[in-house]
């Protein structure tokens, strides 16, 4: 992985940063719940912010607010970030959300010495999650869909071997979510959307819900109820303890402050 300049880096951070701030307004005015996902929601709880090397905000929503947010998001956000979806950018090859600044780029790993189209702004990604039936059969369902979905999936940091086929992709994460029962049965298990195949992490409902705050960058976001779980059900390491100074890396190859807003 490159080595970012460390200014550079955290500049890139604050903006990131804003883009949260700014998201995290729209969900309180809308009332849409969300939380800090990996290595954002371990940044909250190893160094009360980011983790020094990180160069992504990560976001969960349940289903239900991460299609309203999908609807009102263009209204909503400044001209300074863009909302990337497959429809507002169709060069973008993933099938989550992302919010993309306008005021720094990035050029992610498998994104080196590529003509790439779309919107390389630094970003925040927001996932989706489903909960579906606490059994061996739904979890192993939940697995083998997700190799699926992950062997036809663009080339990413979590799919290196991956290749682009969007429409077998669409039809398995339909068959995903019709598994979806809501949010009313608390022995569910809650799991991410097939729009976010890195990692299949099978949660307790009571370990995301209620959710509650957590400082991050010297403000409060919302976070799960138990974030220990929810870190051990993604992190197979002891995720308290810091890697080796040469696996402190950012994944992008490049990073460009260009703030023009």
């Amino acid at each position: 992985m490159a080595k970012i300049n460390p200014k550079v880096l955290r500049e890139a951070q604050l903006i990131m940063l804003e883009m949260l701030v700014e998201f995290d307004r729209i969900c309180k005015k809308h009332n849409l719940q969300y939380w800090l996902d990996s290595g954002t929601l371990l940044g909250a709880v190893r160094h009360k912010g980011f983790i020094p090397w990180d160069d992504d905000i990560d976001l969960s929503m349940p289903l239900e607010d991460y299609s309203k947010f999908i609807q009102i998001a263009q209204d909503e956000l400044p001209d300074s970030i863009f909302f990337q979806t497959t429809k507002t950018d169709g060069s973008f090859p993933f099938d989550y959300i992302k919010l993309r600044s306008q005021k720094a780029e990035i050029v992610e790993f498998h994104e080196k010495d590529r003509d790439v189209a779309y919107h390389q702004g630094v970003f925040v990604d927001i996932f989706p999650m489903l909960t579906i039936p606490n059994s061996e059969f739904h979890q192993q369902f939940y697995m083998d869909i997700f190799k699926l979905i992950r062997s036809v999936s663009s080339v990413s940091l979590h799919t290196p071997e991956g290749k682009n086929r969007p429409l077998e992709r669409e039809k398995l994460i339909a068959t995903l979510a019709l598994m979806h029962q809501g949010w009313q049965k608390e022995d569910s298990k809650i799991i991410y959307g097939g729009e976010m195949p890195d990692v299949a992490a099978w949660f307790d409902y009571q370990s995301i819900f209620p959710l509650k705050k957590m400082e991050f960058e010297g403000l409060e976001f919302s976070v799960p109820n138990d974030p220990d779980h929810y870190l051990g059900a993604i992190y197979s390491f002891d995720y308290m303890e810091l890697p080796p100074l040469d696996k402190r890396a950012t994944h992008a190859e490049e990073m460009r402050i260009v703030d023009i807003f």
